[in-house]
């Protein structure tokens, strides 16, 4: 089979299912090209593009794109030539659906059963066309190696609003009255487009006084030792398509908690999710008052989770055979 790979977005959630769709076939990515700046030859750039994209999708039977974005918005506008398979993760539904053709699209690969029930509800027509299958980690490089409760209270994510990390600083505040021996740990750089989000944090972190019980790490560059270091994951979003950081946590041997957005009650317990910062203290409080043997068994149990259901290895072939199955038809 001749694969196409379209992806203008992050491969971040790409390397084991690329490895493994180009083990099994013939795969192309596409390239984008611009002849000089593209502020003064846009309409040069896009005939090139128009054209350059239209012999991607006809050399290939199959075209994979990753992110249900501008890519896809394009070729499903233009005539079909091939099969189409999209992974929609999360942004997308707010920002590109309405623009994308959906019936020129064969399969929508969705990560969470939340994510197919909203899908669905504002394009009924396609929901015979969806498959869910979950985010996931590498459980070779995330393993599950537990430590001893030290206090070390983590959240890994971009800086942006929607993670609500100043939110999550604020119940921090009232539960190190109580545990002097708490930390909390904030891994992530800014996001573009939020650049004063990172200083309102660092400028709380100030007022409260707690420069000696918050540490920030900027960029992350390497997720699986740092999660070593943590007793608790934090996922504070108010939105999210199913966080890979949550969980890349759970398989590390992090406790995970978790806000209730749509969609998480699919990885965590009940008695893991929360609403309001009260309810986090509490979900918080009820974990730290647990012996230490009751904290390693819920621990493994959520490693169990994510080797059940988030096994990068059993999803990259859940994809591809999806997008073998196109190919056949």
């Amino acid at each position: 089979m001749q694969l196409g790979i379209a992806i203008e977005d992050t491969w971040q959630f790409l390397h084991e299912i690329y490895e493994d769709l180009a083990a099994h076939h013939q795969v192309t990515v596409f390239k984008q090209r611009q002849i000089g700046l593209p502020v003064f030859n846009a309409r040069i750039n896009d005939r090139l593009f128009q054209r350059d994209f239209q012999t991607f999708l006809q050399a290939n039977d199959v075209v994979f794109f990753e992110w249900a974005s501008g890519l896809l918005a394009a070729a499903s506008h233009l005539p079909k030539t091939c099969g189409i398979v999209t992974r929609l993760h999360r942004y997308e539904l707010y920002r590109w659906a309405d623009q994308i053709n959906w019936d020129a699209v064969d399969k929508i690969i969705l990560v969470s059963e939340a994510k197919r029930a909203e899908f669905t509800q504002r394009f009924p027509r396609q929901a015979d066309k969806i498959e869910v299958v979950y985010e996931a980690a590498d459980l070779t490089k995330f393993q599950f190696n537990p430590k001893p409760f030290n206090g070390d209270i983590g959240i890994l994510c971009h800086l942006r609003p929607r993670k609500r990390v100043y939110e999550l600083i604020l119940a921090f505040y009232d539960l190190v009255q109580e545990r002097p021996s708490l930390h909390l740990h904030i891994g992530g750089g800014g996001a573009a487009g939020f650049h004063e989000y990172p200083i309102a944090l660092h400028r709380l972190v100030e007022k409260l006084d707690l420069q000696d019980k918050v540490t920030f790490y900027g960029n992350v560059v390497d997720p699986a030792a740092w999660y070593q270091n943590m007793d608790i994951f934090v996922s504070n979003g108010y939105s999210e398509g199913l966080q890979v950081s949550l969980i890349e946590a759970m398989a590390s041997g992090c406790y995970a908690i978790s806000h209730r957005w749509d969609g998480v009650e699919e990885l965590l317990p009940d008695e893991a999710l929360y609403y309001t910062e009260g309810q986090m203290q509490a979900v918080l409080r009820r974990y730290f008052d647990l012996p230490e043997a009751e904290k390693q068994q819920e621990m493994a149990n959520l490693r169990r989770i994510v080797e059940r259901q988030c096994d990068v290895y059993q999803t990259r072939t859940q994809i591809r055979q999806i997008i073998e199955g196109v190919a056949a038809r």
